[in-house]
Parts: C-alpha cells; sequence; structure tokens
C-alpha cells in the first residue's frame, strides 16, 4: 500500500489491444504513432507508460522488430519509465507475448495473474462501417478464446522476468487470481516490493464498482500489507471517478486509450493519450496530490533504471 505522503505513480497505457482504429480516429497505430503519443504522455507528466505494439492499419502484432522501434524512440527521447505488455492481444501464445522479456529486458512488464474469459465481441455491434476489414473479426472472435495464462506459465514468466531485471506489474482481472499472485509469493517466487494493476470491467473479469474495488484493496492489504503498492485501470466514460477512488484508498492511477477513448462522461473523444494524463493530473493536483517523476517512480517500485534496458 502507499506510504503516507508518497507521490502517485502516474501511467499513461497507450494503445492496447482492444479498440479498433473505426472507434477513435485519434487511437495510436504505428510505430510512429504510438511512441510520439507515448513521449507526449511523459512530457504531460506521466511517471511511466505501457506499450503495445500495432500496425499502421492497427491491427495489434507481437512484431518485435517494431517494438524495438517503439522503445527505442521513446527512450531517446524521454526518461519516462518503459512498461512493456505480456498481455498482448487475445489470440496471441504464451511464448510470443513474453518474447519482449528476455529481447528487450525492460524495467516493467505486465504480468497476467491468471487464465480469464476476456470477451469483447460485444464491441465488434458498434462498428457500422470499419476502416479495416480486420477489427470486426478480431473483436468477435474474442467470444471464443480464453486469454490464457496457467500456473506453469505463470511461473516461467516471473523466472524470465526476474533473469532480466524486469519488475512485475501483476494484472488482476478477477479476485482468485490475486490468490494465484500470494500462491507464488509464498512459494517464495517474486521479490519486494509488489506492484499490483487491478483490472475491473473486463466482460469475463470483475466488474468495476465501488464495492470491488474496496474488497480488493481490503484483500491485498490482508495478503500484503506494506509490502505492495497498487493502481488501477478504470475502462470507459467513468475513468476519471474512479481513477480517483484508487488514489484516496492508497493507490495509483493509470489513464490512456488502451483503458478508455474518452475525455468526458458524454462521450466526448480524447485527442490524446496527453490529454487525458492532462485532466487526471488536475483532478489530482486539486486533490492536493503530487505526482511522481520518472525517478521518483523508480525508487518506489525499485526499478533497475533506463541504462540497463535492452533498447
Amino acid at each position: 500500500m502507499a506510504k503516507k505522503n508518497q507521490k502517485i505513480i502516474l501511467t499513461a497505457a497507450i494503445t492496447g489491444a482492444i479498440h479498433t482504429p473505426s472507434m477513435s480516429p485519434y487511437l495510436p497505430c504505428g510505430a510512429e504513432g504510438i511512441a510520439q503519443a507515448a513521449i507526449d504522455a511523459a512530457n504531460a507528466g506521466a511517471s511511466m507508460v505501457h506499450i503495445h505494439a500495432r500496425e499502421e492499419n492497427g491491427k495489434p502484432s507481437s512484431n518485435l522488430d517494431l517494438i524495438g522501434e517503439i522503445l527505442s524512440k521513446i527512450k531517446a527521447n524521454s526518461d519516462v519509465i518503459i512498461g512493456v505488455t505480456t498481455g498482448g492481444a487475445i489470440g496471441m501464445s504464451v511464448e510470443e507475448r513474453l518474447a519482449v522479456v528476455p529481447r528487450f529486458q525492460p524495467e516493467m512488464a505486465s504480468f497476467n495473474g491468471g487464465s480469464v474469459n476476456f470477451n469483447l465481441a460485444d464491441l465488434a455491434k458498434g462498428i457500422q462501417d470499419p476502416k479495416y476489414d480486420w477489427e470486426v473479426p478480431f473483436l468477435e472472435a474474442t467470444a471464443g478464446n480464453v486469454f490464457r495464462n496457467t500456473f506453469a506459465e505463470m511461473e516461467s514468466c516471473i523466472k524470465i522476468m526476474h533473469d532480466a531485471g524486469t519488475v512485475p506489474e501483476f494484472e488482476i482481472f478477477d479476485f482468485g487470481q490475486l490468490n494465484n499472485i500470494a500462491y507464488l509469493y509464498k512459494k517464495g517466487l517474486l521479490q519486494e516490493p509488489l506492484y499490483f494493476q487491478f483490472v475491473p470491467g473486463v466482460l469475463g473479469g470483475i466488474p468495476m464498482t465501488a464495492e470491488n474495488v474496496q474488497y480488493f484493496v481490503n484483500q491485498l492489504q490482508r495478503n500484503f500489507g506494506d509490502k505492495a503498492n497498487f493502481s488501477m485501470v478504470a475502462g470507459g466514460r467513468r475513468a476519471y471517478r474512479f481513477e480517483a477512488m484508487s488514489v484516496i484508498l492508497g493507490g495509483n492511477v493509470r489513464v490512456g486509450m488502451e483503458d478508455s477513448l474518452y475525455i468526458k462522461p458524454n462521450g466526448e473523444l480524447a485527442v490524446s493519450n496527453a490529454q487525458q494524463v492532462e485532466k487526471m493530473i488536475r483532478i489530482l493536483h486539486e486533490m492536493d496530490y503530487e505526482i511522481a517523476t520518472p525517478d521518483e517512480a523508480r525508487a518506489i517500485l525499485h526499478t533497475k533504471g533506463k541504462d540497463k534496458v535492452n533498447f
């Protein structure tokens, strides 16, 4: 849990693998677009950026050359902490998703807390005139897929991350996954401090409600006490109010176009990740919180530093 007076780590999740170009003309795509969006978010005040790769047409990609191009450009133009996804996109194999860690040895990488049904199919119903022909089939296919992360695969993942000096960000889609991480911790496989990213609201996971957020924080405290920090993903138009709740309960925040395409609850689209970062910072400043610089976030999370990555 965050210590009293500890500054808030603000993560910008730049593009993800959920939304498609037909949903927003502002969704970052391609190496140049994603990298520049991350740099702009960092310049707006983000402590950390969370990176997925997409081709120029917006299709999620696990191409290591494309990912390397994105990471190198961000690093060359910003001191922000760069966290890399190992979630990739629905339909990618575990091996495909994990390949980024030994190759690039990032400071941070997502660590998925277990298998979960991750159904995005209903999003396809809102696309009447798709910009690209891959979008609707990609979304509809998720109704039949399981986002797989078995215990054997999680143990393999944690070893790969430890060998690379990469701090895992434990993404928790349902409460049982918190127990999965507690199990790995009791086996002595995890290093402190632990960093959790609570991800409610996915169809197949825990719903996003105030009661569920509170329960998660209570259980995190019971299992790990002051050995863990947490943040929260809040999707859709309600993102900012739930992010504020995360901070009030002792956590950190994540915004960005991976999680929400909106800047206002009336459906107004955000024009950039930087705009979302700026709004979240205004809210937190009005609540008398301070935002951690990248180096302050490194000290909180015990990452190895920008100079020790492999990109």
